[in-house]
């Protein structure tokens, strides 16, 4: 990459304002902007700083490659794209939440670092268009429920399906709860997709997240994107 392709990504420069500053310790060109002072150089040579990896990230991992399978693929280290993946999940935005649905709640149990660390997800459907609206992780207490279903009752939700667990009794108000047979099938049928799709979300595998930073960093790329 010569003088006359370079320019500043960070501030969107003009080529004209990138000027040579010398070379790296490999011998490669370096270029500064003469606006914002950030240097780069001619060309990147190690695969992470390329600019359209964050697309192949976010397809592997929503085909449901493992992280040490990704960065294999990508020719990156583990912890360079775990890194990536936190910062493509911090930049995804809440989905807006249109008044008046049907919305179905559910819960699903993994675990993190080890076997014995149960841990559960907790995530709200709307009906028609079975889109995921709202999720939060974490012990199966009241607490971590309310998170979801307080999203609901903001939204004026029409109505909310679950299952029979009694939590929702306390948190759902009586006139828009609803616990029927196969009020929740379309929620139920996503917890086989995602286990199907997700490596780390298999009843039976040897991959599985050791963080919750990262387990829900991949559960908003998975989701909203």
């Amino acid at each position: 990459m010569g003088l006359n392709s370079t320019r500043c990504y960070r501030c969107v420069g003009e080529i004209k304002n990138m000027i040579k500053y010398g070379k790296t310790k490999s011998g490669i060109q370096r270029y500064v902007c003469k606006l914002c002072k950030k240097t780069r150089v001619g060309n990147y040579t190690y695969q992470a700083y390329k600019t359209d990896i964050d697309e192949s990230i976010i397809q592997f991992t929503k085909d449901g490659l493992g992280i040490r399978s990704t960065a294999r693929i990508l020719k990156i280290s583990t912890t360079a794209l775990l890194k990536r993946i936190v910062s493509i999940a911090r930049n995804i935005n809440h989905p807006v939440i249109s008044k008046g649905k049907a919305y179905e709640v559910d819960e699903l149990c993994t675990y993190i670092r080890y076997k014995r660390n149960f841990i559960w997800l907790v995530y709200a459907l709307e009906k028609n268009s079975r889109n995921v609206v709202s999720f939060n992780v974490g012990k199966r207490t009241n607490k971590t429920l309310s998170r979801v279903t307080e999203t609901l009752k903001l939204s004026e939700a029409k109505r909310i399906f679950t299952d029979r667990l009694k939590n929702y009794r306390y948190l759902i108000d009586e006139k828009m709860h609803s616990v029927k047979r196969f009020g929740t099938n379309h929620i139920e049928r996503k917890n086989l997709t995602l286990r199907t799709h997700l490596k780390r979300l298999n009843r039976r595998t040897i991959c599985f997240s050791k963080s919750l930073m990262v387990f829900t960093a991949v559960l908003k790329i998975y989701f909203w994107i």
